[in-house]
C-alpha cells in the first residue's frame, strides 16, 4: 500500500531547487509495439530522467527502474483503461476526470527517490516501486505479487472514477462505494476498531489509512477479486480482506458485486495481464 506514502511525500518531502539532476545518457525507447519511452524535462520531476505517456497520463520513472517494468505498467494502465483493447478508452469521463486531476504515476528504485520531486500544484499521482513491480506474475498467479496491479488501479480510482462519478465512487462517507464499505466493515468508522466487528470481511487495520484512504483500498480488493487477482492469495491477504474469489465477492459482498459489474460505468471485465494488444 503506497497511496498514503505519495500523499505524505507530496505534502512533506518535496524538494525544490535542490532536486537532483538525472543520469546523463541517451534513453532506449524500449521495443513495445503501442509505447515509446522518452526522456523527461517536465517541471517538478528532474529526477526522473524518462517517462512513458499513456492516454495522456504521465508514468515518470527514475534512472534505477528498469525499461520493462516502466513499460509494463504503461500496459496495465492502458489495460485497465482500455479494457476491450479496441484503443478507445471504455469510459472517457474516467479518463477526462484524471487529466483535468493532472494524474500521474513516479516509479522509483529507492524510497529515497520520492524525495526529489515537487510537482506542479493541482497534480494527483501515485508511486510505484521498481522491485514490487513484478511481471512474472502473471504466467502463474503464483510467487511474489505484482503490485503494479494495486499502484496502478488507485490512481484510476482516486483520480479518475472518484471524480467523475463523485456520489457513487468517491471516497467520501455516503457515496455507493462507501456505503457498501461500511457493511464491509461492520459499520462507518473514521478510525479502526480493535476489534473489528464479527462478520465483517474487510478489516484493514492500517491506522495511517483514513476514510477516504480506506475506500481506495476496498474498491482494490473487491476489484481485483472480483476479476481473479486474488484466487490464490487468502492466506496472504485474508486478514485484510476475506473474499478473494469472484464467487466470494458476489454471495458476500452483494452490493459492492453489483456496483462494480455494472454496465453503467464500463469497469474492467478482464484482469490486466501487462500484454496490451492493441
Amino acid at each position: 500500500m503506497t497511496y498514503l506514502t505519495l500523499i505524505l511525500f507530496l505534502l512533506f518531502g518535496c524538494k525544490n531547487d535542490s532536486d537532483t539532476t538525472p543520469e546523463p545518457g541517451i534513453v532506449d525507447p524500449g521495443s513495445d509495439p503501442n509505447f515509446t519511452i522518452v526522456s523527461n524535462t517536465d517541471n517538478g520531476f528532474s529526477a526522473f530522467n524518462r517517462k512513458v505517456v499513456v492516454f495522456d497520463i504521465d508514468i515518470y520513472a527514475v534512472p534505477g527502474v528498469e525499461d520493462s517494468k516502466l513499460l509494463h505498467a504503461a500496459n496495465l494502465m492502458a489495460q485497465y483503461l482500455d479494457n476491450d483493447e479496441d484503443g478507445t478508452v471504455d469510459d472517457l469521463n474516467v479518463l477526462n476526470a484524471m487529466k483535468a486531476a493532472g494524474a500521474f504515476m513516479v516509479m522509483w528504485k529507492n524510497e529515497s527517490d520520492l524525495e526529489n520531486i515537487n510537482p506542479p500544484s493541482g497534480r494527483d499521482g501515485q508511486d510505484l516501486g521498481n522491485d514490487e513491480t513484478r511481471p512474472q506474475w502473471h504466467a502463474s498467479k503464483t510467487g511474489e505479487f505484482d503490485a503494479a496491479l494495486e499502484e496502478v488501479w488507485h490512481i484510476i480510482t482516486h483520480a479518475g472514477y472518484a471524480n467523475a462519478y463523485p456520489s457513487v465512487f468517491g471516497e467520501m462517507a455516503g457515496t455507493t462505494l462507501s456505503n457498501a464499505m461500511d457493511l464491509a466493515r461492520g459499520g462507518r468508522f473514521t478510525s479502526i476498531p480493535n476489534p473489528y466487528p464479527a462478520g465483517a470481511w474487510y478489516t484493514y487495520d492500517d491506522a495511517t489509512c483514513e476514510y477516504d484512504c480506506m475506500s481506495t483500498e476496498y474498491i482494490y480488493w473487491a476489484m481485483t477479486s472480483i476479476l481473479g487477482a486474488q484466487d490464490n492469495r487468502l492466506n496472504e491477504i485474508g486478514h485484510e480482506w476475506k473474499l478473494n474469489t469472484r464467487q466470494k465477492v458476489e454471495q458476500g459482498d452483494p452490493a459492492i458485486y453489483a456496483l462494480l459489474t455494472s454496465p453503467d460505468y464500463r469497469l474492467p471485465t478482464v484482469l490486466p495481464d501487462g500484454t496490451y494488444k492493441h
